[in-house]
């Protein structure tokens, strides 16, 4: 007789008993999806890992610290048998039946009537893979399938089209410090689900080359200013693709929060009526340091670090930086946006106390194959900077931390 499919079915288990024997790393693996649907899991096991142990402590799961016996299974409407008890399993599975309880068990599949598929999540969807031949059971090949499809749903490479009308709306989308890998998953998919990308020019570019041909680029840079402020007209190009029923997209580099005027084009959009969503990014005032090998902290060298803009210098009346509080503070001092101003800076910082051997660090171009890292000291650093043409984007540390790995020679 022929072996029959299984036949997929999405359990809702909302304050439905589940019961689960045993505690050890099966249980572990799988107790975190029963937790998040929500279900009323109740644990039947003499011993348990030290992070089941936790979620019994937190009240996510009520723990009976016995083995198993004939009826613990009443009231439940799903059971997982992950015990080592090669007898408990048997007759745990034998009230199954009993009762009409679905059973999973990690010792015998076959034995067992229901699978667990290799499930996987992206953005409000749960990809669910399930060997459907008996015959050809690979646990390996059925988790490699659910990891691709996850993937492709994620970084954009799989895209499935909205048949019903999508809200228009912007996304405020930082893109990271440079490397295209360096965008966030949510960033990523959003990117590939656009309409319409207004880019800055230090957003990740490679990623662009990857949209579809039906999505609009737009360079911020060159949006026509016309009587407008170049900011102002940014924030009408939003607003007015958006108006027009369109996904858009505002790729900016690092974090939109940070020194990116995110929130400015938040402000414009809230005021238009338009839906905003924010994507944070990771900022280049932590990865780029840390992809030149500086931690911008470091046990027993810096216990804070602060991040400050460089873009006017400190005698500047526009600057809003108090320079001589940070010329007395322990620990690093990232600068961004500082390049051309590092002479004046430098000289701040030291005729306010900071110490002129202090190691500084310029890294530009940071997690690019163009990166390179330009090291001097707070006495040198004007000089130094001038004489290796270190170019923007570059990020400059300030403080011992630059001293700390491997490249820290001065």
């Amino acid at each position: 007789m022929a072996e029959h499919p299984a036949y997929p079915v999405g359990l809702r288990l909302t304050g439905r008993r589940v019961v689960v024997l045993g505690g050890g790393q099966v249980a572990q693996r799988r107790l975190p999806a029963l937790i998040a649907a929500g279900a009323d899991i109740r644990l039947v096991s003499p011993e348990a890992t030290p992070s089941v142990e936790a979620m019994a402590d937190t009240g996510e799961i009520t723990w009976e610290r016995r083995p198993y016996t004939d009826g613990d299974l009443a009231g439940a409407w799903y059971v997982l048998i992950a015990t080592s008890d090669a007898e408990a399993a048997e007759a745990a599975s034998a009230e199954a039946e009993r009762h009409r309880v679905w059973c999973v068990r990690s010792d015998d599949a076959d034995r067992a009537t229901a699978w667990t598929p290799a499930t996987g999540h992206s953005e409000g969807v749960t990809v669910a893979v399930l060997t459907t031949d008996a015959r050809h059971r690979d646990p390996r090949h059925t988790a490699a399938i659910r990891d691709a499809v996850v993937e492709g749903l994620r970084d954009g490479t799989l895209v499935a089209p909205y048949r019903r009308t999508r809200t228009a709306g912007v996304a405020l989308v930082g893109g990271g410090p440079g490397d295209p890998d360096l965008i966030t998953v949510r960033g990523r998919r959003l990117l590939a689900e656009a309409d319409v990308v207004i880019a800055d020019r230090l957003g990740p570019r490679d990623l662009l080359a990857e949209l579809p041909p039906h999505v609009e680029v737009i360079d911020a840079a060159k949006i026509p200013y016309g009587r407008f402020m170049a900011q102002e007209a940014i924030n009408n190009a939003l607003i007015e693709h958006a108006k027009q029923g369109k996904a858009v997209v505002r790729l900016k580099g690092g974090d939109p929060f940070v020194f990116g005027r995110g929130m400015e084009e938040a402000q414009a959009l809230a005021e238009a009526g338009i839906a905003c969503t924010v994507v944070p990014g990771i900022s280049s005032s932590v990865s780029v340091p840390g992809a030149a090998g500086i931690p911008v902290t470091h046990r027993g060298v810096a216990h804070e670090f602060t991040v400050v803009s460089g873009h006017v210098a400190p005698d500047d009346e526009r600057s809003l930086v108090d320079w001589p509080s940070l010329a007395k503070l322990t620990g690093t001092l990232v600068i961004l946006m500082g390049v051309d101003k590092i002479g004046k800076i430098a000289e701040a910082l030291v005729a306010h106390g900071k110490s002129p051997d202090t190691p500084v660090a310029l890294v530009q171009e940071g997690t690019t194959a163009a990166q390179r890292r330009v090291d001097a000291t707070l006495a040198t650093v004007g000089e130094v900077a001038v004489a290796q043409e270190v170019r923007p984007p570059a990020v400059i540390v300030v403080g011992e931390v630059v001293a700390v790995g491997p490249h820290g020679t001065v």
